[in-house]
C-alpha cells in the first residue's frame, strides 16, 4: 500500500500495519472542520475505499489534545458567507444542497468498503460525534471529552448524529438528553451507553495503538468476509429482520462461492493461518494459440 497518496492538506496518512491505513486529521490548532477539510476527507475515504490493499481504516488525529473541536465557526462556507439571493426560497435551496454535500462527506465513512475504526481521545466535540457515529467501531481513550454541542450554537445537529447516535447506543432517552442539553460526557459514560466498545487507559498514543491492534485482527480475516459483514450489518440496521435475511441470501449466493471460504475451512482443519488474495485478484489470461 502506498499510504502517502492519501496525504492531504488537512490529513496525514500512513500504513500502520499490513492492510491498515491510519488516517489522521491534521489542521492545527484544534482540527476544526471547514468545507475544504470535509471535502478532502470525503475524497480520501472514497479513494481508499477502492484500493484493495486497504483492509481497514483507523481514523484519528495528528494533534496531541484534539481529535476535533468540531465545526469551524469562523469559516462555515455558504451558511454564513453566501451571496445575496433574491428571495428566501433560493437561499433555502442553496443551504439544502450545502448540507447534503456535508452529510455525504461524513457518510462516506459508513459507505466505505473497508471497516473504519474511530480512535477517540481528548476533545472530541460536535462534529466528532457525527464522524464517530458513521464509523463501524469506536474506541476511546480515558481522557476523551465528547459532546453533541450543536444545540449550544443554536442549531440541531444535521450531519448524522441525530440519525445514527441512537441506533449506535440503543438508548433513546440518553441520546435525547445529550443532544438536548449539549453537555459533555466522558469515556465511561460513552461505554455504559454503548457508544464506544472499549476504553483505553491513556490518551492519543495509547488509543491509536489499541485501534491499530484491533485493525490488524480484522485485516487478517478474509477480505470478502469482512466487506460482506460490514455491508450486511449496514443493511440490517435500516431494514426489518425478514428483509435483511432475504437480502443476505441474495448476497451470499455469490459470496459463498469465494475461494476464501474454502481456504478458511481448510486452514481451520489444518490449524494454519490462511493467506487470502486481495479483493482485486484476477485470473491470468490463457495464452492465445
Amino acid at each position: 500500500m502506498n499510504a502517502t497518496q492519501y496525504n492531504g492538506k488537512f490529513h496525514r496518512a500512513s500504513e500502520a500495519a499490513p492492510g491498515v491505513l491510519l488516517l489522521e486529521f491534521n489542521r492545527p490548532p484544534v482540527n476544526a472542520f471547514h468545507e475544504p477539510k470535509w471535502q478532502e476527507l470525503r475524497q480520501i475515504i472514497e479513494r481508499a475505499s477502492k484500493n484493495a490493499q486497504v483492509r481497514v481504516i483507523v481514523l484519528s488525529s495528528a494533534l496531541e489534545r484534539f481529535f476535533t473541536a468540531g465545526l469551524d465557526l469562523d469559516n462555515t462556507g455558504n451558511i454564513s458567507n453566501a451571496p445575496t439571493f433574491v428571495d428566501p426560497a433560493r437561499r433555502a435551496l442553496d443551504i439544502y444542497e450545502h448540507v447534503l454535500e456535508f452529510q455525504a462527506a461524513i457518510s462516506s465513512l459508513q459507505k466505505a468498503r473497508p471497516p473504519v475504526i474511530a480512535a477517540l481521545y481528548g476533545y472530541s466535540l460536535g462534529l466528532a460525534v457525527d464522524i464517530a457515529s458513521a464509523c463501524d467501531i469506536r474506541i476511546a481513550a480515558e481522557d476523551v471529552k465528547l459532546g453533541i454541542m450543536e444545540v449550544k450554537v443554536g442549531l440541531a445537529a444535521d450531519i448524522g448524529t441525530l440519525q445514527r447516535f441512537t441506533k449506535a447506543t440503543g438508548n433513546e432517552s440518553k441520546s435525547r438528553e445529550l443532544a438536548l442539553t449539549g453537555r459533555q460526557f466522558g469515556a465511561q459514560e460513552a461505554k455504559e451507553i454503548g457508544f464506544v466498545s472499549s476504553v483505553v487507559p491513556g490518551s492519543r498514543k495509547e488509543v491509536i495503538a489499541a485501534a491499530i491492534d484491533l485493525a490488524k485482527v480484522i485485516a487478517a480475516n478474509s477480505p470478502i468476509a469482512v466487506v460482506s459483514t460490514k455491508h450486511i450489518m449496514n443493511h440490517a440496521r435500516d431494514h426489518t429482520v425478514e428483509e435483511s435475511l432475504e437480502y443476505q441470501a441474495a448476497w451470499n449466493m455469490s459470496m459463498l462461492q469465494s475461494e476464501d471460504t474454502i481456504q478458511s475451512m481448510l486452514a481451520v482443519r489444518a490449524k494454519k493461518t490462511p493467506i487470502y488474495k486481495p479483493l482485486d485478484a484476477k485470473v491470468e489470461p490463457k495464452a492465445k494459440l
